[in-house]
């Protein structure tokens, strides 16, 4: 016994040294020292963000920062409708399809169609206003008159100090956002606020530019379409009601004293100061606003206190003393990653894929991003936040409830594409069915962090609902003796036909695992096993193979040997990487599939910026972490991130992996779930996953890694 303790106490460190969180925060908070387009700011409360230029505001959006990464002031609660004189449902926008069963059953595909177009662009996501510097007699500022700045993005205290100089006077601009409101304060100090030579001008647009898709502009046309009423004016504070057709927000505008607002055109307003400083704070909200708002000093004390209790209550992983040159950007990547998916992905409603800083897809959510956007937050100890995401998945059962009843299913099925309503959008395939077992994978990494009743009963509605989905979704083939999932479905792999496709390998997997995750929650809850669901289990189709390896789609299994078809998402390397693999999945077979990946892809188009962690996970789980580390961080298309943190997508023009200016091209300024991936798969290189026996399983034993970690939960 005493050897035992004695071997214990020397394999124990006696002074283990935990993580300094602000250093490693700290380190990593970048600190950008010129005009670029391509590191924006950003302050923000995960429902409700700012994006800040080298300014401080938003002064050089519309001719500059339209060829990078764009500055906007967004919210997940800020929806607008265009009149809809026609009547357009999804039922003018559907076609019928076969189902395997051989019954039909109409989806809404036809977005091109008129009332597709409208359905897609409707509700979108409505800009806030736009803050820019401004001369005092209106006239713009432009890049080359900013001279030595310097804007440190502070991630330990959620703040953003810009420096510069302008008509040879200094300038500092310190940008917040309080934690609970949505709202933005601002410090400014400078000579020229008190010389008439600066002044902030506060414009409301009418929207986007519907006629483009991804990253539109904002709107300032046809000021007649939209209204700016001023409700109330004090000497320090002007209410105002914001209304175009049935949309109605409330925004309160308050400044220090000293300083005043004037009205500067039909929806703009221009701050100015008779001192060296400037202080203010603007508020939103879709209701009426409190009679009192905090001021700077407030906002950026209880912004400090929250990314402080961030940082310090979450997970950490530190690499010093790594002599692997990889590991610092691995470190930064995580920093950043971590503050952007906090700051834009828990708001009223799940996020787009461009989080809040710019629009995309009109703004919806597209749910089977949702595990990208927040999975990593329980496993890197933020389960509120995960929480935030599944409370609109939860308020929205009815109508997955009554989407499944209208498709012939029991239980709960999920839209694709969807605003607040979770109404579904003909631009967004609604034939796509990996975002099904979702709700149940998320639950679960709930309860594995807070395993107990609270949990259960929270979520037990929508774990087995969305479970009975899945049950009805199969069919049962009398001649294979197996359930067959689909036709029709759209893959993961989205360039297959939509009516023929069948059993596509990542799907079938994510079947299996997520009903032997409801079962288990049934156990939990004192309730029998499904015998339906067991039988699906028991009986779902293999994993389509074709020489050797996995293929994505058991009805079209010679992908291999077309070059066409080896692009887009690898998914079929999704069943051992995102999932523990189970019974479905041999070894040997991932392994060479895995093989195959790497030296046939196309890597050089369209492959996504969630598809390179996603193939580490893969890496990982089979025991090679030499390939995770690579794939991780390999300088590819969509693999590029950017100074301050966002993974631009580019088009599928083939194109260096850093472009020249002026050959872009980009596709997607700004991919959250490139970062949320990303997050996530370190987690599983970390922490590793259920019975894994190795430390740290993604990164080689050469000694070139020291990984300290703290507080991060290994995957299933």
């Amino acid at each position: 016994m005493r050897s035992r303790l004695l071997l214990l106490l020397a394999l124990t460190p006696l002074h283990a040294e935990s993580i300094d969180r602000e250093a490693l925060v700290r380190r990593h908070s970048p600190v950008i020292r010129a005009f670029d387009v391509d590191a924006p700011a950003f302050v923000g409360n995960g429902g409700f963000g700012f994006g800040a230029d080298i300014t401080g505001l938003q002064t050089f959006f519309h001719e500059h920062h339209r060829d990078g990464v764009p500055v906007e002031m967004l919210s997940r609660w800020c929806w607008y409708s265009e009149p809809n004189p026609e009547g357009h449902t999804l039922d003018d926008a559907s076609e019928p399809f076969r189902r395997a069963d051989g019954r039909i059953v109409d989806y809404p595909t036809r977005h091109s169609s008129e009332a597709g177009q409208w359905l897609r662009r409707n509700p979108r996501n409505h800009p806030l206003a736009q803050l820019a510097f401004e001369r005092p007699e209106g006239d713009a500022i432009e890049p080359g008159e900013i001279h030595d700045p310097e804007q440190t993005h502070d991630l330990w205290r959620g703040a953003i100090e810009s420096r510069f100089t302008l008509d040879g006077e200094p300038v500092r601009v310190t940008t917040t956002c309080h934690p609970d409101l949505d709202l933005l304060a601002v410090r400014i100090d400078s000579a020229l606020l008190a010389n008439d030579g600066l002044a902030v001008r506060l414009a409301f647009p009418r929207g986007h530019d519907i006629d483009v898709k991804n990253t539109p502009a904002l709107d300032f046309s046809k000021p007649e379409t939209h209204e700016t009423a001023i409700a109330r004016t004090t000497a320090q504070r002007v209410d105002l009601v914001r209304q175009r057709d049935a949309l109605r927000y409330h925004v309160a505008l308050s400044w220090n004293e000293g300083s005043e607002v004037e009205p500067s055109g039909a929806h703009s307003f221009q701050l100015r100061s008779t001192g060296p400083r400037l202080e203010f704070v603007i508020a939103f909200a879709s209701g009426a606003l409190p009679e009192q708002l905090p001021g700077f000093e407030a906002t950026l004390a209880a912004s400090a206190a929250h990314w402080q209790r961030f940082w310090e209550t979450g997970a950490a992983v530190d690499f010093s003393g790594s002599t692997d040159p990889r590991a610092s950007r691995i470190e930064e990547r995580i920093i950043l990653s971590r503050y952007l998916m906090a700051t834009q992905c828990a708001g009223e409603i799940p996020p787009q894929e461009s989080g809040l800083t710019c629009s995309t897809w009109y703004g919806k959510h597209h749910t089977e991003m949702i595990w990208w956007h927040a999975a990593h937050f329980a496993l890197w100890g933020h389960d509120e936040l995960l929480e935030r995401n599944l409370a609109w998945y939860r308020d929205q059962l009815p109508a997955a409830r009554e989407l499944a009843r209208s498709r012939g299913l029991r239980g709960a099925r999920w839209p694709k594409m969807v605003g607040p309503d979770a109404r579904e959008s003909p631009g967004g395939n609604p034939l796509i069915v990996w975002n099904q077992p979702h709700p149940i994978h998320l639950a679960e990494l709930l309860h594995r962090s807070r395993p107990g009743p609270e949990v259960l009963e929270r979520y037990r509605d929508l774990v087995l609902e969305t479970a009975d989905a899945l049950a009805t979704m199969v069919h049962f083939d009398e001649d294979r003796q197996q359930y067959v999932l689909g036709p029709p479905l759209w893959i993961a792999q989205e360039i297959y036909d939509r009516a023929t496709s069948q059993n596509p390998s990542f799907e079938l997997a994510y079947w299996r695992w997520a009903l032997e995750t409801a079962q288990t929650w049934r156990e939990r809850l004192d309730m029998p096993r499904d015998p339906k669901w067991d039988h699906i289990i028991a009986h779902l189709s293999p994993l389509p193979e074709n020489d050797g390896k996995y293929v994505s789609l058991g009805s079209h299994p010679d992908t291999w040997d077309e070059i066409d078809s080896r692009h887009d998402h690898p998914t079929m390397l999704a069943p051992l990487g995102v999932l523990p693999g189970g019974p479905m999945v041999d070894r040997a077979t991932m392994d060479r599939t895995l093989d195959a990946v790497l030296a046939d892809w196309d890597w050089e188009t369209k492959i996504w910026g969630w598809d390179y962690p996603m193939i580490a996970m893969t890496a990982t789980r089979l025991g090679r972490p030499g390939d995770a580390v690579e794939i991780l961080l390999r300088d590819g298309p969509n693999n590029v991130y950017l100074p301050t943190g966002h993974c631009p997508q580019r088009s599928d023009e083939k194109l260096p992996a850093h472009p020249p200016p002026g050959a872009r091209k980009r596709e997607i300024a700004a991919y959250l779930p490139a970062n949320g991936s990303f997050l996530a798969t370190v987690a599983l290189m970390v922490a590793g996953w259920d019975g894994c026996d190795t430390e740290h399983p993604g990164f080689p034993k050469d000694g070139r890694w020291t990984i300290r970690a703290e507080g991060l939960k290994p995957l299933p």
